[in-house]
């Protein structure tokens, strides 16, 4: 990490937490961010649910809401990009404060609720992204809809023209009553009304599925049958937690959803129940307290395909792609893998 990027993330730490993001989203946009580029190896390069990955490190959604850091973002070294969540309509999300730092725990809680421009003025940056970078677009519905799992489709619809992937969340806490969605009989039926769309486009385009990290065992199993029977293409594991065991902050208390450290073991274990259920018919992709080379290397041998990270960057700045991805390759390089798919669940038993 460079001494600039140090002193960024020194004078971040001292502002609200939401104003900081902000700002974070302001230097990608003018080129000050660190941008190390392609980083890549023979290792790293892999396919993930038809996408070609120059390294397996993404970024998750949530942290550019709206695709206004696509070039930025595009330039920092992950190997795919996932902007969003996307509703129809613009809506403002839940009341400030909505966002906390918990630096004891290296975690984070947010209760933004979707906050976003809305389809229309995402689609219309989406036109202009990079065509070198694979970007994704976490979909997701009005707080105030009617037909919630119907505007999932519409967002696809309006905006799948510009995407590589395009991700169904129905597992955000911060939604009244959206997990909802993740019960067998109306998952199917989201799933189906998002696949008649997808199949009606011009090119196809990968569906992913995220999945909350709080499923019972037979959620879980309900969510893995509906996931191999819509034939999506991957599964998203995991959104955040309600969970608030071991946390030592002041903000542990607020309600909304953790990330960052304290997920890691929760997600990495239901990955490796998911990689059981799916049996290796479906590429995951573990998300979910990844902050280092090892943990991403932890979740890739529990059964991941590529991993995502967002709350690491709040402790660790952008760098840490770069430093996660060089250093995976070191891992995969001494444990004698030729390419990161050849590692993928060699671990799995240990976390179940």
């Amino acid at each position: 990490m460079s001494l600039f990027e140090q002193a960024g993330l020194r004078v971040f730490r001292h502002m609200d937490p939401e104003t900081a993001h902000g700002l974070a989203l302001r230097a990608l946009q003018l080129g000050v961010a660190p941008s190390p580029g392609l980083v890549t190896s023979d290792r790293l390069r892999c396919e993930v649910a038809g996408l070609h990955l120059t390294n397996p490190i993404g970024l998750a959604a949530g942290f550019d809401k709206n695709a206004t850091a696509l070039l930025g973002l595009g330039r920092a070294g992950f190997g795919f990009v996932e902007v969003g969540a996307a509703t129809p309509r613009p809506q403002p999300g839940n009341p400030k404060p909505r966002l906390f730092r918990l630096t004891e725990d290296v975690a984070a809680i947010n209760r933004f609720g979707f906050n976003n421009d809305g389809m229309e003025a995402i689609a219309a940056r989406l036109a202009k992204r990079p065509r070198d970078a694979v970007i994704g677009l976490n979909l997701g519905a009005n707080k105030d809809s009617g037909d919630r799992a119907a505007d999932f489709a519409r967002v696809l619809g309006h905006c799948g023209t510009w995407l590589d992937f395009a991700t169904v969340n129905v597992s955000s806490p911060n939604t009244e009553k959206l997990r909802d969605l993740q019960g067998k009989a109306a998952l199917a039926a989201l799933l189906a009304g998002v696949m008649q769309v997808r199949d009606g486009m011009d090119r196809r385009v990968p569906v992913f599925l995220k999945i909350a990290p709080d499923l019972t065992p037979d959620e879980l199993a309900d969510v893995a049958e509906v996931a191999l029977s819509s034939g999506v293409d991957a599964v998203i594991a995991t959104n955040t937690t309600l969970d608030r065991a071991g946390l030592r902050s002041r903000h542990a208390p607020e309600k909304g959803g953790l990330s960052g450290a304290p997920l890691f073991e929760k997600s990495t274990r239901v990955l490796a129940q998911l990689s059981v259920l799916t049996e290796g018919r479906l590429p995951l992709i573990g998300v979910g307290g990844v902050g280092s080379a090892e943990q991403a290397y932890a979740k890739i041998r529990a059964g991941a395909s590529a991993v995502q990270l967002y709350t690491a960057l709040v402790y660790g700045g952008l760098s840490l792609v770069e430093e996660i991805a060089r250093g995976l390759d070191r891992l995969l390089a001494r444990d004698g893998f030729d390419n990161v798919a050849d590692a993928v669940g060699t671990a799995r038993e240990d976390w179940l």
